[in-house]
């Protein structure tokens, strides 16, 4: 999986005035497809009996190994979003690019999960994972369009003072993507299905990153 920004895309770094918490934010952008990038990206709540087709065509294929769903039936796909979506604490997102599913991204409460077991959690933050659907047509420097729409939706909209990842630490490819977002990486631990390399990045570290494009 998971080159150059067009200048309305740093208009995102002027924050607004964040008063509700994360998860007011959440069930409150549940209800609204957001307008979330400049590169024709919207984001919007997952649709689990929807959604699960396109879903499973991309967990299937090789690329999906890291995503530990290759072998999940269409049926299992739905099941396992809709109890994200029972969960109280996570929520899954379908990012579109013209209307067409173009990547998945969930965000967890870092103490509901087994990341929090692995270090102190602190007010603000929010975990992620990414998961980039295939394109028919590859454009340059796509995924660092996408990675920086979703990060900018975390922090903006869901009031993130902190995004946590833990991909598996063999996981190169988003290992770089990751620091080029401005992720300082803390150390490598053991989760029950894989080793994790925890990283964070705050709020500053993503919009100094971004910036260097420029």
């Amino acid at each position: 999986m998971r080159t150059e920004i067009v200048a309305e895309e740093i208009a995102l770094h002027h924050a607004p005035p964040r008063a509700a918490s994360c998860a007011s934010t959440i069930t409150r952008a549940r209800d609204e497809t957001r307008a979330a990038s400049p590169h024709g990206f919207q984001i919007r709540p997952l649709e689990p009996e929807r959604d699960a087709p396109a879903l499973h065509r991309w967990f299937v294929e090789e690329r999906a190994a890291f995503w530990n769903m290759r072998d999940k039936s269409v049926d299992e796909v739905a099941a396992f979003y809709r109890a994200i979506e029972d969960s109280g604490h996570a929520q899954a997102w379908l990012g579109l690019r013209h209307g067409t599913p173009a990547f998945l991204f969930e965000s967890y409460d870092p103490a509901h999960d087994e990341a929090g077991e692995h270090y102190t959690v602190r007010a603000g933050d929010l975990g992620m994972h990414l998961f980039v659907g295939p394109t028919a047509t590859p454009v340059p420097g796509y995924t660092r369009h996408v990675f920086r729409t979703l990060m900018a939706f975390l922090f903006e909209r869901l009031n993130a003072e902190r995004i946590v990842v833990e991909p598996d630490a063999r996981n190169t490819r988003i290992h770089a993507l990751n620091r080029a977002m401005g992720f300082v990486y803390d150390k490598d631990v053991p989760f029950r299905e894989k080793t994790a390399s925890l990283a964070f990045c705050t709020r500053a570290d993503f919009y100094a990153a971004i910036q260097q494009d420029f």
